[in-house]
């Protein structure tokens, strides 16, 4: 059982740089003994690229365009939109206009384990090797398929 997590604006964790995101881990899997929580504020034309893991994961957009990919699916989301992508499902997103959005993975993510990798070891959007090499530990596939 994992103990009640509060924060308020004051003490929340601070943001990582991910690509040109600046994202908040909210709640990791090992502090809420599964889902985990993340607080996501891009810049025009940021975004991953085309991947898949094995969780699922849901995004909220709260302030901006984002366009996201899903399989075969496209669509431009704004504020008020949800996008849930089941696990397997190759999928990307990227920020039309500056934007936020709250993002939560389900049983099984390695996600907050995978952003503190990219934090630490990928230096900009040009770094493919060391973006790869965190995908691979953290069993997230950049293959497209």
């Amino acid at each position: 059982m994992a103990d009640p997590l509060i924060y308020t604006a004051e003490d929340r964790p601070e943001a990582m740089d991910v690509i040109g995101e600046k994202l908040t881990i909210l709640a990791s899997a090992k502090q809420t003994a599964g889902y985990e929580i993340f607080y996501q504020d891009g810049k025009v034309g940021h975004g991953p690229p085309p991947h898949h893991h094995a969780w699922d994961e849901a995004f909220f957009v709260v302030k901006g365009k984002i366009d996201f990919g899903v399989d075969d699916r496209e669509l431009t989301a704004t504020p008020g939109t949800l996008v849930h992508i089941p696990g397997g499902s190759v999928h990307w997103f990227k920020f039309v206009e500056d934007g936020e959005m709250l993002s939560i993975t389900g049983p099984g993510s390695g996600a907050a384990p995978f952003f503190t990798q990219i934090h630490e070891t990928v230096d900009g959007p040009d770094d493919i090797k060391n973006l790869i090499k965190a995908g691979e530990d953290h069993k997230v596939d950049f293959s497209g398929g």
